[in-house]
């Protein structure tokens, strides 16, 4: 069947940080007369953070939690470890860090996403957003001004289901009323992307800016591997004809 729908990853497909996390965070603590090492908080960052995902998968729905709590628990957790030990510093820096998050002051449009997605629509095709990312997202989107291109944006915190579980995929098609057949979905990750949206019965195109490959990546055909999405254009207009 013809092409109908796309479906968008956000984070590494469409946006990208514009400064590693370590560094934001330390650029927000020296604000705050504190002095704390920009590689140590990277490294933390990605301790507290993984540690939060495997205890509280998808920012703790299902235990109770909030992602704003979720995400200052991770902040805290983030400057504790890297020493910083006064709790209203390591509050008040959290709070700010997520409300900074919500904006485009520290996010970028990726090369290419733009004229992408208006290459996109001028194909007719219909899109949205499916995301490992919590309610911040839609005002992300707007501050960077891609959020006009998207009919909906389906967060793993609006869904309640994270990739790579396919249903956050049968979700977003039952939404846009598209069969799985007539949608492709674009994004970085071979597991949580390119994967589990063809198990979705999707099609779906893995962006690879980097040359080493993951395991399971070399299993992809060469014309579902992009290395930015303007190059996504003419592989979709072979499809529309």
């Amino acid at each position: 069947m013809r092409l109908k729908f796309l479906t968008w990853d956000v984070k590494d497909t469409l946006l990208r940080l514009r400064l590693p996390v370590g560094q934001q965070y330390y650029n927000e603590a020296k604000c705050m007369g504190l002095q704390v090492d920009p590689a140590s908080l990277e490294t933390s960052f990605r301790q507290a953070y993984q540690s939060h995902c495997r205890l509280f998968p998808n920012y703790g729905l299902t235990q109770g939690m909030t992602s704003h709590q979720w995400w200052l628990d991770v902040v805290a957790q983030t400057f504790r470890l890297s020493g910083v030990e006064e709790e209203k510093s390591v509050q008040t820096l959290a709070e700010k860090l997520y409300q900074d998050f919500c904006t485009a002051r520290n996010w970028e449009v990726l090369p290419g996403a733009r004229e992408a997605l208006d290459g996109c629509k001028n194909l007719g095709l219909r899109m949205a957003v499916i995301s490992n990312f919590d309610r911040r997202l839609e005002e992300v989107l707007r501050h960077c001004e891609l959020d006009k291109h998207f009919e909906f944006v389906m967060t793993s915190e609006s869904a309640g289901i994270s990739k790579p579980n396919v249903r956050i995929f049968h979700k977003a098609l039952n939404l846009a009323n598209v069969a799985p057949n007539q949608a492709a979905h674009i994004g970085d990750d071979f597991i949580n992307d390119y994967s589990s949206a063809r198990m979705a019965g999707m099609s779906s195109y893995l962006i690879q800016r980097k040359k080493d490959t993951v395991l399971g990546e070399q299993s992809v055909p060469k014309e579902y591997i992009i290395d930015s999405p303007l190059q996504l254009i003419p592989r979709l207009q072979s499809l529309m004809k």
